[in-house]
C-alpha cells in the first residue's frame, strides 16, 4: 500500500509543474486522496460489503469533491489534477497513467445493468470539463479535449475535441515517439513537439526534430556504408548538447531533492 502511494506521489511531480515537495502534494491534492479512498472502498465492494463501500465514497465525495463509484475498476499512477466535479461510474475502467482534470465525466447512457461506462487505455489525458458517456473505449495515448462530449471509440493515439466529439488528429506513434525522444534529449517539453499542437513555432520545433532524426538516420547509414568499404569515418562525430552546465546541475539537484524527499517519508506518521 505504501509503495502505491510513493508511485503515485512521484507521479504527480512527472505531470504537475506546481508540485514543490513530497508533504505538498501528500497533504494538498484532493485528486489523489480521492484516488487513495477508491483503493479501500474497491477491496470492500470486491469483498461484499457494497453498502459500506457506498458509504465511505460519499463520505470521500464530501471530502474531495471527487465521486468514484467503488465499482470501477482503476489502474496505477492514475492522477486527477484538481479534482472538484470529477465523477466516475461503477463500470469504468482505466488503464495505468491515465490524467483527468477538473469536471470531467465517465458517464452511462443506459439504465440497464452490465457495462455501461467508458474503459480507457494506458496515458490517456482528458481535459477540464470533458463528458466520457457510454461503453465506448479510449485508445492508449489518446487525447479528449476541454468540455468535449466523447460518444464513440477513441483510437489509439488520437485527438478528440467538440461536441459531439470528433477526432482531429491520429498520432504517428512512431514519430511521436522520435519527437519525444529528441524533445527530452534536447530539453524541450513533450507536449510542444505533439504532432496535433495548433501552435506554429511549437510545429516548426516538432519538424526541426523530425528533419534532424533523418538527417541522423541518413548519417548513419553513410558512415556504416563507408567503413564497410575498408574507410575509417564517424568514429568521433560529436554529440549535440544544447543544455548548459548550470542548467543541469539544477535538474540534477531539484531530482536529489524529490528522493530525498521519497525516501525520507515514513508512512507511519
Amino acid at each position: 500500500m505504501f509503495a502505491g502511494i510513493r508511485e503515485d506521489i512521484k507521479s504527480v511531480f512527472d505531470r504537475d509543474p506546481a508540485a514543490r515537495s513530497f508533504f505538498e502534494v501528500l497533504t494538498n491534492y484532493p485528486g489523489l486522496h480521492a484516488i487513495w479512498w477508491h483503493r479501500m472502498n474497491h477491496k470492500l465492494w470486491r469483498a461484499g460489503w457494497k453498502w459500506l463501500a457506498r458509504f465511505l465514497s460519499t463520505i470521500a465525495r464530501w471530502l474531495t469533491g471527487v465521486e468514484i463509484h467503488p465499482g470501477a475498476k482503476i489502474g496505477r499512477r492514475f492522477f486527477i489534477d484538481h479534482g472538484m466535479g470529477v465523477v466516475i461510474g461503477e463500470t469504468a475502467e482505466i488503464g495505468d497513467d491515465v490524467t483527468l482534470y477538473h469536471g470531467v465525466t465517465l458517464g452511462g447512457t443506459s439504465w440497464n445493468p452490465g457495462k455501461r461506462h467508458p474503459t480507457l487505455g494506458n496515458n490517456v489525458v482528458i481535459g477540464a470539463g470533458a463528458k466520457v458517456l457510454g461503453p465506448l473505449y479510449v485508445g492508449e495515448n489518446a487525447r479528449i479535449g476541454s468540455n468535449a462530449v466523447v460518444v464513440k471509440d477513441v483510437p489509439p493515439g488520437a485527438t478528440v475535441v467538440g461536441i459531439p466529439g470528433r477526432i482531429v488528429a491520429k498520432a504517428d506513434s512512431t514519430v511521436s515517439e522520435q519527437r519525444q525522444h529528441l524533445a527530452k534529449k534536447f530539453g524541450f517539453d513533450a507536449y510542444a513537439v505533439a504532432s496535433d499542437n495548433p501552435d506554429p513555432v511549437s510545429n516548426a520545433i516538432g519538424r526541426m526534430l523530425d528533419h534532424i532524426h533523418l538527417l541522423d538516420s541518413k548519417v548513419a547509414e553513410l558512415c556504416k556504408s563507408v567503413n564497410d568499404l575498408g574507410g575509417d569515418v564517424c568514429s568521433q562525430v560529436p554529440t549535440m548538447d544544447i543544455e548548459d552546465e548550470a542548467f543541469r546541475e539544477a535538474e540534477r539537484q531539484a531530482a536529489e531533492q524529490r528522493k530525498k524527499q521519497l525516501d525520507e517519508f515514513d508512512p507511519t506518521i
